[in-house]
């Protein structure tokens, strides 16, 4: 007949008919990764022949398949059909021979952990689950901190009967799954004292893009069900895998506080879990340590390569920081994803921004709002709106289908709406804080999910375009075609483009979004005479003692982005290049900058970088490219400054980045130098000895040659990048640089908007041609095309 209960030590993952997805995965990870110093609480499976035996032993195969035929021929409701089979389950007794073996097991288990009865958390493990094809995500029920025998075989039941929840048969009825031949094994497992200390969800890929060279992170304080849940908006940490095998390397390229303002602890007066407000102090700290992050990185990487495929894995830490694996899964999204085929939205005109958060998936939608508060009111949505609502659970499945798009106020990248909007391929935006205030049912709004890590939702209908990318059809060239990117939390929309490394990362950029104070106010913070602007500051850089820390480290992580998206191909990142207008736009920069008449050819770029007015603002700078060169492992990073005016000024440059730690040369250290002013063009060959690299900026470079300035309406027919003077300048370049054998590279706008222009780069033998992601194609095409001709 065979044993009802099986410990997790003696099941391997080909045992899900027999123990389900869930339990059969457990044990997987206990009989071969063990090893590996992934540690998973022990603990023990109810077997499939276990549930057939209750079912029949109650007499309950006959009244279910009935009451689903009823069902599938419209004469009850889901509802209804769901209800009842459940009820029937609760109302059945256990068949002693098989509460026996359950109730010795748990007791096995208590003595194992030497206590009299042990905490257990009871999940549910269905025979189809957890499949490469099919997630069932969060479908059964699973219960925490069950203590005592009684309560045990409850649970126990109350799995069973989760079989049968109204998502779960609409599920397995839409993927042709028989009702009658699914069964449920539970698992039995020590519970991690995460209500002491943390719980989480990460990804060894990342969910919105695929991109497969990192692991996402998901971290909230107490017991995990909270962030699945999507109650709360939890921490967000992201790993470079390709380096987190250098244990001299520090790979963590994202740690993002989320607010966390409640927490699910062990329960009293019965209950065996209730939820609290965080303390003040939970909510402004990381739940885990830079140490846990590459642990647990390492531990998905290893479970990756031990499954085969990108996995979805839950952790718990302890209150002695110890962290164990409780769960882990094929990753079912991205798996399904076409490899050949790059969908791609593109958002134009568009209305008041009314809310934002975190963004699921890359798509945009536009329709009315259809707001919804409770699980009660679910009838009242209407097909194709945008469901906007606090958070969302399995009960909201049915009508999540029918959404265009989906809005939380809670929730991070692993919650529960997030991960069925995934499945479903809606675009959602989660963690929004106050969508259900912003916006009211029947306006019509855009929800847009195509500009990065961060959803917008929108006033009105905005103007988007939406197109396929067929990567077949992208041709080889020997001209290097690379991208212009700033943005880090768009970076890795473009991982899959064949592209030959970074040619433009504008370091201002991330100054800008991510950091937004001037780094002299951070070195001078507390001289500051704005006192609005010292608040803001100390707001901003809550948790670092040392301001400047805060620039470091926001401004490496920022620019580690970007670098992991190209990795191991050459990331050119151009040093701050703001002019002084801009600067003092900058948080706390008023104060540090000069009113100049003509900032475009002021105090900018190398000038700067040694002098006392802004070097310690540039020591920062160079600060964070050594972490994130040295510390993090991007060697693949090479420096560009710009607006270099002389090659004294090079020379003076140079100086300072060695006294900083970056000196040309040391651990294969490249600096470039744009070429954007005549006297780069002019003294090219004495250039190329300071440097090892030009890169041509066109638009700087047509402005100086012309005198044009290219933002003059009365001039615009005058800014010309193909005008001959400006061509002789980009030939004459090229020729000098290859003469000396320096490499030479164009990151203007020209080839993205002139195909002959990129015809005119390749016969004149430049190296590499940068441009933004949205003409990559075409110019990939245009130079494949000038390669032919030649």
């Amino acid at each position: 007949m065979g044993a009802a209960v099986i410990w997790f030590e003696n099941v391997q993952r080909h045992d899900i008919a027999r123990v389900g997805g869930k339990n059969a995965s457990l044990g997987e990870m206990i009989a071969a990764l063990s090893s590996s110093g992934i540690e998973v609480p022990n603990g023990f499976a109810t077997t499939a022949v276990a549930y057939w035996r209750f079912i029949d032993a109650n007499g309950l195969r006959a009244p279910i398949g009935a009451l689903l035929r009823k069902w599938e021929s419209g004469k009850t409701s889901l509802a209804e059909t769901g209800a009842a089979i459940r009820k029937i389950i609760l109302g059945g007794r256990w068949p002693t021979d098989v509460e026996e073996e359950i109730i010795t097991a748990y007791r096995s288990l208590s003595r194992m952990l030497d206590v009299g009865e042990a905490s257990v958390a009871v999940r549910s493990s269905a025979t189809a689950e957890d499949l490469p094809t099919a997630s069932f995500a969060g479908q059964q029920e699973s219960f925490l901190n069950v203590v005592g025998e009684g309560a045990l075989m409850d649970a126990c039941r109350r799995c069973y009967a989760s079989l049968f929840t109204d998502r779960a048969i609409s599920y397995r009825k839409a993927n042709a799954f028989d009702h009658m031949k699914v069964a449920l094994s539970v698992g039995v497992q020590q519970m991690v004292r995460s209500d002491l200390g943390g719980a989480g969800v990460m990804f060894s890929i990342e969910t919105e893009t695929g991109f497969d060279k990192v692991v996402l992170i998901n971290a909230a304080w107490g017991l995990g069900e909270y962030v699945v849940k999507g109650v709360v908006d939890p921490d967000e940490y992201r790993a470079f895998k390709p380096l987190l095998a250098d244990s001299a390397c520090a790979p963590i390229i994202q740690k993002r506080l989320g607010t966390k303002t409640s927490k699910l602890i062990y329960g009293d007066s019965g209950a065996p879990t209730r939820g609290v407000p965080t303390s003040a102090e939970e909510q402004a700290s990381l739940v885990l340590s830079d140490a846990e992050i590459l642990t647990l990185a390492r531990w998905a990487v290893a479970l990756e390569e031990h499954y085969g495929c990108p996995m979805d894995i839950e952790w718990a830490k302890d209150g002695d920081c110890r962290i164990y694996i409780v769960q882990a899964r094929p990753e079912t999204v991205q798996a399904r994803a076409a490899p050949g085929l790059l969908p791609t939205y593109r958002i134009g005109k568009k209305g008041r921004l009314l809310a934002k958060g975190l963004a699921i998936g890359n798509g945009i939608a536009a329709g009315p709002v259809c707001l919804i508060d409770r699980p009660e009111d679910i009838g009242k949505f209407v097909d194709g709106a945008i469901l906007v609502t606090t958070t969302t659970d399995p009960d909201w499945v049915s009508v999540m289908k029918r959404a265009s798009a989906i809005v939380t106020d809670h929730g991070g990248r692993t919650s529960h709406a997030a991960i069925v909007s995934r499945e479903l391929g809606v675009p959602a935006i989660v963690g929004a804080e106050n969508a259900t205030e912003a916006l009211r049912s029947g306006d019509v709004v855009t929800v847009s999910c195509a500009e990065g890590d961060e959803g917008f939702i929108y006033e009105g209908r905005s103007e988007f375009k939406a197109e396929t990318i067929s990567l077949a059809d992208i041709p080889e060239t020997r001209t290097k075609v690379m991208l212009n990117l700033a943005d880090p939390q768009s970076a890795s929309r473009w991982w899959r483009f064949p592209a030959d490394g970074i040619g433009l990362a504008r370091m201002e950029f991330v100054i800008t979004n991510a950091i937004q104070i001037h780094p002299m106010a951070l070195v001078h913070f507390d001289r500051l005479k704005d006192r609005t602007a010292q608040e803001r500051i100390a707001a901003l850089t809550a948790g670092y003692p040392e301001k400047t820390d805060y620039f470091v480290d926001q401004l490496s992580q920022g620019l580690a982005r970007l670098a992991a998206v190209a990795y191991p191909n050459p990331v050119i990142v151009r040093m701050s290049d703001f002019k002084t207008n801009e600067y003092a736009g900058l948080c706390g920069g008023a104060e540090f900058e000069p009113q100049e008449e003509n900032p475009m050819i002021g105090f900018r770029g190398a000038s700067r970088y040694y002098s006392p007015k802004y070097r310690d603002g540039f020591a920062l700078e160079c600060r964070a490219i050594k972490l994130l060169r040295e510390t993090m492992g991007f060697r693949n990073v090479v420096v560009m400054i710009p607006f270099c005016r002389s090659v004294t000024e090079a020379e003076k440059v140079l100086a300072v980045m060695a006294e900083n730690g970056l000196k040309r040369g040391v651990d294969g250290l490249e600096v470039y130098v744009m070429c954007e002013i005549p006297s780069n063009v002019v003294l090219a060959t004495a250039f190329a000895r300071a440097f090892d690299g030009f890169s041509i900026g066109s638009n700087d470079l047509t402005q100086l040659t012309l005198g044009v300035d290219r933002d003059s309406e009365d001039l615009a027919a005058s800014f010309n990048e193909e005008d001959e003077a400006v061509k002789w300048m980009i030939a004459k370049v090229i020729t000098d640089a290859r003469q000396a054998g320096t490499k030479i590279g164009l990151c203007g706008q020209a080839p993205s908007d002139h195909p002959n222009f990129a015809a005119f780069l390749v016969e004149c033998g430049i190296n590499s041609v940068s441009v933004t992601p949205d003409s990559f194609v075409a110019v990939k095409k245009a130079v494949a095309a000038a390669e032919k001709a030649r």
